[in-house]
């Protein structure tokens, strides 16, 4: 089964109809379909996708000797830190994502830890493995979306889970225990849905008369709440959401970078591929923030913080996939890698 982390945050190119012709019977395709596909001992394959931006990840390893790919996937990114020379730790909070990485790469060179990448227990493993570089790719594994049971997907039947880890509440608790004003802000902070009022309306009359437990549930709530014309971009940002507010991405993202950035030795890179508005802004002001020399109160008289920047920002822009990478892999068009390099005091 293809695995990678390709990103596109919830996009599933080539999908299904929602409702298809009668006598229909072809199965929903992969999640995978249209995907890159790497080059091997003379022909195509489509065992490993090319990760995404994985030029810009070659550009920014180079010269790594120990290097942590803290989401890895089914391994596309480790592979090319192994490639680059480092030794690699491999870090995913999906135990099955762990066991691709690990059927693929073996274990020379490469040590495996399963967990949250913000977790006390991963993070210290980070720490005393004293890294140069640690990656993030915060897109979701392609095995995720092929997986129905995963939940991550919109097509048909699919059971509203959306656990990165199998632990925790899911999608089904969050629109069948939620208040419509909580389900709102949820949907017009993270999908920038403009009817977010009415979709958190809609969930909860519906909920009244049956619980949401599938992908068609949460489409037709959709279809109701947006009109008749919304489609799977729609379906796409709005099960987004969800799958952000479930695995409780952003918090996690943003009390773990300064952690990250902490444990890498002096001269130390920290790169994060990001796929949401929400996560490209919390990487883009703590990088901003830990470039500075001082981040203490505008007003304040007397500097009273660290004094000194803890590092310089290597990316003004975010490096945005090329268009060549785009017309092999659609779900690359929203990635944005940043990168961050630790000052070394001396």
């Amino acid at each position: 089964m293809p695995v990678c982390h390709t990103g596109g945050r919830g996009f599933e190119p080539r999908q299904p109809r929602l409702n298809p012709p009668r006598g229909t019977t072809h199965p929903a395709p992969s999640a995978t379909a249209g995907g890159a596909f790497v080059f091997g001992e003379g022909r195509a394959t489509a065992t490993y996708h090319v990760p995404v931006l994985a030029d810009a990840v070659r550009a920014w390893a180079d010269g790594s000797h120990r290097a942590v790919d803290a989401t890895v996937g089914g391994g596309g990114h480790a592979a090319l830190l192994l490639a680059a020379g480092a030794d690699v730790l491999a870090v995913d909070r999906d135990p099955e994502a762990i066991a691709a990485a690990r059927a693929r790469l073996g274990e020379d060179r490469i040590r495996y830890s399963t967990g949250p990448f913000g977790s006390a227990k991963v993070l210290g493993t980070i720490q005393s493995f004293r890294p140069d570089r640690i990656l993030l790719d915060l897109g979701v594994s392609s095995h995720q979306l092929d997986d129905d049971g995963r939940g991550f997907t919109f097509r048909p039947g699919a059971r509203l889970d959306m656990r990165m880890a199998g632990l925790g509440v899911t999608a089904a608790d969050v629109l069948n225990t939620w208040t419509a004003e909580r389900l709102a802000d949820a949907f017009a902070d993270l999908a920038d849905e403009r009817h977010a009022r009415r979709l958190g309306r809609v969930i909860v009359k519906r909920r009244a008369t049956a619980a949401f437990a599938t992908s068609d549930d949460l489409v037709g709530a959709i279809r109701e709440a947006l009109g008749p014309r919304s489609g799977p971009s729609d379906f796409a940002r709005l099960f987004q959401a969800l799958r952000i507010v479930v695995n409780q991405e952003l918090e996690q993202l943003d009390l773990a970078l300064p952690a990250l950035r902490a444990a890498l030795v002096a001269g130390g890179r920290l790169a994060v591929i990001t796929y949401h508005s929400g996560e490209d802004r919390i990487v883009k002001h703590a990088f901003r923030d830990g470039s500075k020399s001082c981040v203490c109160p505008p007003r304040q008289p007397v500097c009273t913080c660290r004094g000194r920047p803890l590092g310089r920002v290597l990316t003004r822009k975010g490096i945005a996939a090329a268009a060549t990478e785009l017309a092999d892999n659609p779900r690359a068009r929203s990635a944005r890698l940043r990168a961050f390099e630790v000052a070394d005091h001396g």
